[in-house]
C-alpha cells in the first residue's frame, strides 16, 4: 500500500513461515542460509536495551532522595559503567520520543518527525547498511526477542524497532507492523488500536476504522493473549509467543495530581504489571535463547508525567524503572554473557530538586525565579519529605520545573554486565552509538 515501508512487508513476510519455525528458540536457522541472507552470525550473547523515557540526572537525584534518602543508592547507582549522551537529531538540537527512538533503532541520525522514513519517504539506511532496525534483524537471525512498554504499543520506544510510517500518528499502522514484526514476547497497552470501532474488548472500544480485529490475527499467528498481572503470572514457561494487553491506552493516567485527585484515579492502573514485572516475564523465556536475545523496554510513564507537571507520578514512575534495574541486574548476576544498556532521548520537564521550608506550602510560582514548583501532591500542597540519610535525617524538598516538555540536557547512559566499561567510554556516547554498542554485542562486530 502507498506509504508502507519494505520494512513492514519484510515483518509480514517472516510471519507467514510456519509456526513451529517462528517458535523455535532450540532449533535456530542454519548459518548458510543466513548468511545467504546477508544476515550477521550472532554471538550467542544477550542485550537488553532499557529506555525510561525523559529522565535525566535531575530526575534521579530527586528519586534516590525521596526513596532511599540521599545517602542510600537507586539500582541505577549501581550499574557498573555510566558516561554522557548526546542526542541532536539530524535538523535540530532536542530530540523527538519519535526520531530519538529510530536512531536507536538504526544507528542512523533522524530528522524530527521521522518514524522510521526520510523525508523523502524511504527507510533509513541502518549503520551496518541494511534497511533492517536491529529488532528486525534480531528476529532474521533467530535470536530471541520482546518489546516491553508501559504506555501503549504505538508509542516510539519500542514501535520504531520494528515499524515504519510517514507519521507519528498513524497509529493504526504503527500496530499492525508492531504485531506482524515477528518479536517473540509483546507486552503493552493499548488495546485500542488493536480493535475495530464498535468492538468492544477488556477495557474500553476499539479505535481502527480499517475493521482488522489485530487481536484475532495474533491468536492466528500464534500469540497468546493476556490482558492482566495475574494472567501473566499464570502462563506456564512454553507459553513462547506472548501478547500482553494491559489497557485501552498507556497502563497510567497521565494527568496532573489535581485532575487525578478530582476523578478518584491512581497513577497507574492497578492490575497492570509494572514494567519490572514485564521484564521479569521477558528475561525468563529469553535466558534460553540458544542464539543470544534482545530485549527492547520502556518505561514511558517517566515521561508523559513529567510532561503533564506531575512529580509524584512521575517519581513514581521512576521508582518503578528503577525496580526494573534490580530485576535486570540479579539477572544478569545469573547469565553474566548479558549486555544492560539505558539511556533516554530528553530530559521531561528539566526536573530539579529544590529545598523550601518544612512547613511551606507550595503555589504553581514559589521559585525566585518565578519557576513552577510541586509538593507531593502537587500545587498548593505540603513538600515532599526525603528518606532519612546516613544519621537519620529527612529532608523538605520540592520539584522545580524549567519547562513541561522535553529539553536536551542532562541526560546519561549506563551499562552494566557483558563488557560494559569497554562498550561504554568514559568520553561519552551519542545517541547513534547506541545500535552499535548493542549490535557488537549481539553480533561480534564493531561498526564504523
Amino acid at each position: 500500500m502507498p506509504g508502507t515501508s519494505s520494512r513492514a512487508r519484510h515483518g509480514a513476510a517472516l510471519l507467514l513461515l510456519p509456526l513451529a519455525a517462528a517458535c523455535a528458540a532450540a532449533t535456530p536457522p542454519p548459518a548458510p542460509a543466513a548468511a545467504a541472507a546477508g544476515l550477521p552470525t550472532p554471538t550467542g550473547d544477550g542485550a537488553i536495551f532499557f529506555h525510561p523515557d525523559g529522565t535525566s540526572a535531575g530526575h534521579w537525584d530527586a528519586t534516590r532522595s525521596l526513596y532511599y534518602g540521599p545517602d542510600g543508592s537507586l539500582h541505577w547507582d549501581r550499574l557498573a559503567a555510566l558516561t554522557t549522551y548526546r542526542g541532536h537529531l539530524a535538523d535540530q538540537l532536542g530530540a523527538t520520543s519519535n526520531a530519538g527512538a529510530v536512531i536507536h533503532a538504526t544507528g542512523t541520525r533522524a530528522h524530527a518527525a521521522s518514524f522510521g522514513l526520510d523525508p523523502a519517504g524511504r527507510e533509513y539506511v541502518s549503520a551496518d547498511g541494511s534497511t533492517r532496525t536491529l529488532m528486525e534483524t534480531a528476529v532474521a537471525a533467530g535470536l530471541g526477542t520482546a518489546l516491553v512498554q508501559t504506555g501503549s504499543v504505538i508509542e516510539p520506544g519500542t514501535a520504531a524497532f520494528v515499524a515504519a510510517v510517514p507519521r507519528r500518528q498513524d497509529y493504526e499502522e504503527i500496530a499492525r507492523q508492531v504485531l506482524e514484526s515477528g518479536v517473540e514476547i509483546l507486552l503493552g497497552g493499548g488495546e485500542e488500536w488493536f480493535l475495530p470501532r464498535g468492538v468492544r474488548g477488556r477495557f474500553g472500544e476499539g479505535a481502527r476504522s480499517d475493521g482488522r480485529n489485530l487481536i484475532e490475527r495474533a491468536r492466528e499467528l500464534g500469540y497468546t493473549v493476556v490482558y492482566t498481572r495475574a494472567e501473566l503470572r499464570a502462563l506456564p514457561p512454553t507459553a513462547r509467543r506472548v501478547l500482553g494487553v494491559f489497557a485501552r491506552g498507556h497502563t497510567f493516567h497521565d494527568r496532573t495530581e489535581e485532575e487525578l485527585r478530582q476523578a478518584g484515579l491512581p497513577h497507574y492502573l492497578p492490575g497492570a504489571p509494572t514494567v519490572a514485572e514485564m521484564i521479569d516475564f521477558a528475561l525468563a523465556r529469553l535466558g534460553t535463547s540458544p542464539r543470544g536475545f534482545l530485549l527492547v523496554a520502556e518505561e514511558e510513564g517517566s515521561d508523559n508525567f513529567c510532561n503533564v507537571g506531575n512529580a509524584a507520578g512521575c517519581l513514581e514512575a521512576l521508582r518503578r524503572a528503577d525496580d526494573a534495574f534490580g530485576v535486570m541486574r540479579a539477572f544478569i548476576e545469573r547469565r553474566p554473557n548479558t549486555l544492560l544498556l539505558t539511556t533516554s532521548d530528553s530530559n521531561a520537564g528539566g526536573i530539579q530538586v529544590v529545598n523550601v521550608a518544612a512547613d511551606a506550602t507550595l503555589t504553581p510560582r514559589t521559585a525566585p525565579n518565578g519557576a513552577p514548583l510541586d509538593g507531593s501532591g502537587g500545587t498548593g500542597t505540603a513538600p515532599f519529605r526525603s528518606a532519612p540519610d546516613a544519621q537519620g535525617r529527612s529532608f523538605p524538598f520540592a520539584i522545580g520545573w524549567t519547562s513541561y516538555d522535553d529539553a536536551g540536557s542532562g541526560v546519561l547512559a549506563r551499562a552494566h554486565g557483558l563488557r560494559a566499561t569497554e562498550l561504554l567510554p568514559a568520553t561519552g556516547i551519542q545517541n547513534i552509538d547506541v545500535y552499535r554498542i548493542l549490535y557488537e554485542t549481539l553480533f561480534g562486530r564493531r561498526l564504523p
